[in-house]
């Protein structure tokens, strides 16, 4: 083969070499007409996964993976139209058994802030799809142009599909991307910044031989539909930016990390391959009250982390920055070469103070509300994941009142973890508490069998995704304030979200909130 390259396939991990591939950082994204429009296409591309692979079909936003990066001010309002010019068919397998893909157009789209405090006819409603120039459209559809007020403390967001029944496929086709919002008090603490402030998405894919994305379109057993869901997809190559096990030549100097595990499913906990510890200086919704040091650090899919790692004693060296996984493909992430000379002295800071603290009490809430995560089997003899025993159609019985506080207590009857997402709203975990599982299947009470756990130290800040352990009780609280209207939580494990483990979650018009101190949906 020219040039010495080695026999690579795709579809089998020990034949890939890593980190040939110089990490790339996806483009600002560019308003048009004036500096608050935006129009974003998501259309179909050819992309360049590893120097060794044929070019892969993808879908991205402007043909990118991931797509553009917003970066925007605090208060700044941003207008953006996500126009729809992708295929009519899915090159990936669509099962037709889903919510809201059992009647409806093969490929449907809308686009997800994740994270963002939004008015819900720009939050990406599952149900406010739309089809290529808008020739059919869900019915929670409204507006062809979404609006972000971006009024809410600096932070990193991402953007990603969110179609109902669809939205697995659509965001490991590549539909997702970063949002930025900086806000002035950011800007004060000299925090490592241009050059030296670099995004990471992070998630798994698999290859087909041939360099396709390969997607499975059967479960482990054998279910009487075809293309069917799984219980979760998990690839066997790390991608970082749309490159499979990039590299990124650094100086000897802080940088700044801004992390967002955007996989389907799988979870990862980083560390670096030196031993050395790094700095947290924010979560899902900015920056933390002060910095935290860590050796590592656990992300779901959809949480976030802003971490600062300070190379400027390991001049020379080669870090890998590593996930722990017991496979040698899927336990290494990105490597880092010391090897770029200072260009200059590294005034940069990591302030003792980062953000005032803003706690929520427990003893201000109107409603605390026990949700269980629960598993079924679907007509086919699926398994299939609930939340409060309910389907994404059965009504909403989650219905904040605007203006209320809120804890909900996630009661996880499951065999294991999931990520739970709350649209709208940023909050606190409180707590995770073991209980009698088989004394709340029978009598639906909560009985504790050990004490609270506090969150984890990367933990303690404000999130929209939390962890909520098998076994356990999972204590969250949040402020329903500034927006009503028609949101929705969810796992963010993708498969799950898509059969049927997402609610809707309706916030009402209410300045007298009743106190509730139980409002039990089990």
């Amino acid at each position: 083969m020219a040039n010495n390259q080695p026999t690579v396939n795709p579809a089998d991990p020990e034949t890939i070499p890593k980190f040939i591939d110089p990490l790339p950082i996806p483009p600002v994204a560019k308003p048009v007409f004036h500096d608050s429009y935006y129009e974003i296409e998501m259309r179909e591309a050819r992309h360049q996964f590893h120097s060794y692979f044929p070019l892969t079909t993808v879908w991205g936003y402007d043909g990118m993976v991931p797509g553009p990066t917003f970066d925007v001010a605090k208060d700044q309002l941003v207008k953006v139209k996500w126009i729809n010019n992708l295929p009519l068919k899915h090159f990936l397998p669509v099962d037709h058994t889903l919510h809201g893909a059992i009647d409806s157009p093969e490929v449907r789209t809308v686009v997800h802030l994740h994270g963002a405090n939004v008015d819900w006819e720009s939050d990406g409603h599952p149900e406010a799809w739309f089809t290529k120039d808008y020739a059919r459209t869900g019915a929670f559809f409204r507006r062809m142009v979404y609006e972000y007020t971006n009024h809410q403390q600096g932070t990193t967001l991402w953007y990603h599909d969110h179609a109902i029944g669809l939205t697995r496929l659509n965001v490991y086709a590549g539909l997702a991307g970063f949002y930025l919002i900086r806000d002035s008090l950011e800007r004060r603490l000299k925090l490592p910044s241009g050059d030296y402030e670099i995004p990471l998405m992070i998630q798994d894919k698999s290859f087909k031989e041939d360099g396709s994305l390969f997607y499975p379109d059967q479960p482990p057993f054998p279910v009487s539909v075809n293309p069917s869901v799984v219980p979760g997809f998990l690839g066997n190559t790390i991608v970082v930016n749309g490159k499979v096990w990039p590299h990124l030549r650094v100086e000897p100097r802080k940088y700044r990390f801004r992390i967002v595990n955007a996989s389907n499913r799988r979870g990862y906990t980083l560390s670096l391959s030196n031993q050395e510890a790094f700095t947290q200086i924010g979560t899902d919704g900015g920056l933390m009250a002060s910095p935290v040091q860590l050796n590592s650090i656990r992300l779901e899919p959809a949480e976030r982390a802003d971490l600062i790692i300070d190379f400027s004693t390991m001049q020379g060296q080669t870090i890998t920055l590593q996930n722990d996984d017991p496979s040698p493909h899927l336990s290494v992430v990105l490597q880092f070469r010391v090897d770029l000379p200072l260009r200059g002295e590294d005034r940069s800071q990591i302030p003792a103070q980062l953000y005032p603290a803003m706690e929520l009490h427990e003893h201000t809430a109107h409603t605390v509300r026990d949700l269980t995560l629960s598993a079924t089997t679907d007509e086919f003899g699926r398994p299939m994941l609930l939340l409060g025993e309910r389907m994404w159609h059965d009504p909403a019985t989650e219905k904040p009142a605007y203006d209320s506080v809120e804890i909900w207590n996630l009661v996880n009857l499951t065999g294991g973890p999931h990520p739970i997402h709350v649209h709208l709203v940023q909050f606190r975990i409180l707590e995770r508490r073991p209980f009698n599982i088989e004394r709340f299947q029978k009598k639906g009470i909560i009985e504790y069998t050990g004490p609270a756990q506090p969150p984890k130290d990367y933990e303690r800040g404000w999130k929209d995704t939390v962890r909520a352990e098998a076994g356990m009780v999972t204590k969250i609280i949040m402020h329903f304030k500034e927006h009503t209207g028609n949101y929705v939580w969810h796992c963010h494990f993708l498969e799950h979200e898509d059969h049927d483990m997402m609610r809707p979650l309706r916030v009402i018009t209410d300045t007298h909130p009743v106190q509730d101190k139980h409002a039990t949906h089990t």
